[in-house]
């Protein structure tokens, strides 16, 4: 186990996540790789790129606004464009911007209206900037955009091409500190998995287990629940990917999706679950998954290819979908940083066609999912692995390699009832014997 648990807090005792590297290094790693581009600078308006290059950071109220954005010249520091209060905040509060952080607005996701000039204001700071370091003639790259925006910066003569898979590219092997923050991340997720475990029982509601959740994550230091799918019953199959108000049930299947973010560094972390007991069909179909799970984290080491993993887990046809795109993300693998899906992706949707080298300092999730035979239930399982020089480590620590069975406490005068039981079982020989002789004596009836 190479991979140390900190505490959340930091101490003057302990070497911990060293925050000012972190900043250095990711910063370091997007300007190598648009020194070495066509690109004269870039402009970064996805929240995670702009956390990325300036490690700052607003709340995630504002992750769906392209509204902050960043842009780091060729040979230069990056600067920041934020609300007037949080650019305020910036030059006291985060010395490493140096004075580059300014007020700007963008539109807001459409909000403000073309009219209101918006987009030709941000095009022409960035025009300006540009055209003091001379790189106005040069590519700019941009990650995501509003088409307003995008057209006045084509209006002021800046030739715009794809920033995002530069940023992709910085972001894919992660540095020590982004790795001790994913992992601390999942450890928070190890926590809620344990409350939840406890808490689950037949009364529950979905909504009540990702209320529960998110007041752990939050008590732990979370900075942003970004989702907990709770997911049970007949729910499971096909998976809706939404928590409801559905209340569980003794023999109910149910599977969670924990994620969240602490200090930005994301958790896709998926764990299954029967309440009280379980059907045979639902413990067939957990090993199932998890076989097929096991089988590709085998595989997790540098050298092997995206390919190699995606090739060891069912095709589509083999549970119940015409082809891959149809099943796409059941039996699935992505990258997870600043955000949940990064780069690289493993499916057989991709990478037999585009496959990945495995490198070291990759992080990624694998998930795969197994419908049970019943038509109903399904199991649903997922492990975050880092990749390091020798192999892996497996850093969701919640147990999982067998079917877990919460709220079991049934006892009968004969003592507790198995925990693997037929919600619709066959009946016994006894109970054969029974409808036998009653059927006989109302045929000796008839014939009297």
């Amino acid at each position: 186990m190479a991979l140390k648990t900190h505490g959340t807090m930091a101490v003057d005792w302990e070497q911990r996540i060293d925050f000012d590297r972190l900043r250095r290094e990711r910063l370091a790693k997007a300007k190598a790789l648009l020194a070495k581009s066509e690109m004269g600078a870039l402009l970064c308006f996805d929240m995670n790129n702009v956390r990325y290059l300036t490690s700052t950071h607003i709340g995630s109220w504002a992750q769906d606004k392209a509204n902050r954005f960043t842009l780091l010249p060729q040979n230069d520091e990056p600067i920041l464009w934020d609300f007037g209060s949080a650019a305020k905040h910036h030059q006291l509060n985060c010395p490493w911007l140096d004075g580059r952080s300014r007020a700007g607005i963008s539109m807001l996701r459409g909000a403000m209206t073309p009219e209101m000039g918006r987009a030709e204001d941000v095009a022409k700071k960035i025009r300006i900037e540009l055209e003091m370091r001379g790189l106005h003639k040069e590519p700019v790259g941009i990650d995501i955009i509003e088409l307003p925006v995008l057209f006045a910066l084509q209006r002021e003569g800046i030739k715009v091409v794809d920033g995002q898979q530069l940023m992709s590219n910085a972001r894919v092997i992660k540095t020590q500190d982004e790795i001790s923050l994913l992992n601390t991340s999942a450890m928070m997720v190890d926590a809620a998995y344990d409350e939840l475990y406890r808490a689950m029982k037949p009364g529950l509601r979905e909504n009540e287990a990702v209320g529960l959740v998110s007041k752990v994550l939050y008590d732990l230091g979370s900075e942003y629940v970004e989702a907990v799918n709770a997911i049970s019953g007949e729910r499971c199959n096909p998976h809706p990917h939404v928590f409801s108000d559905r209340v569980l049930r003794p023999g109910d299947p149910v599977y969670y999706d924990i994620l969240h973010s602490y200090m930005g560094y994301r958790t896709c972390y998926y764990r299954c679950f029967t309440v009280g007991y379980a059907s045979h069909a639902m413990v067939d179909a957990y090993k199932r998954c998890r076989e097929y799970l096991d089988a590709a984290i085998e595989l997790v080491r540098p050298g092997r290819t995206t390919a190699e993993i995606a090739a060891v887990w069912p095709k589509a046809e083999e549970f119940g979908f015409p082809n891959e795109e149809s099943c796409f993300a059941l039996q699935y693998g992505h990258g997870i940083g600043l955000a949940i899906w990064e780069k690289p992706v493993i499916s057989r949707l991709v990478s037999f066609d585009h496959p990945v080298t495995i490198e070291p300092g990759m992080v990624f999730a694998l998930e795969t999912f197994w419908p049970s035979t019943d038509g109903w239930s399904a199991a649903r399982i997922e492990e975050e692995i880092v990749v390091t020089p020798t192999g892996h480590e497996v850093i969701t620590r919640f147990p999982a390699e067998e079917l877990l069975v919460a709220g079991a406490h049934y006892f009968t005068v004969n003592g507790p009832l198995p925990t693997t039981r037929e919600t619709e079982a066959p009946p016994s020989e006894k109970v054969l014997d029974m409808i036998e002789a009653s059927a006989k004596t109302e045929r000796v009836g008839v014939s009297d």
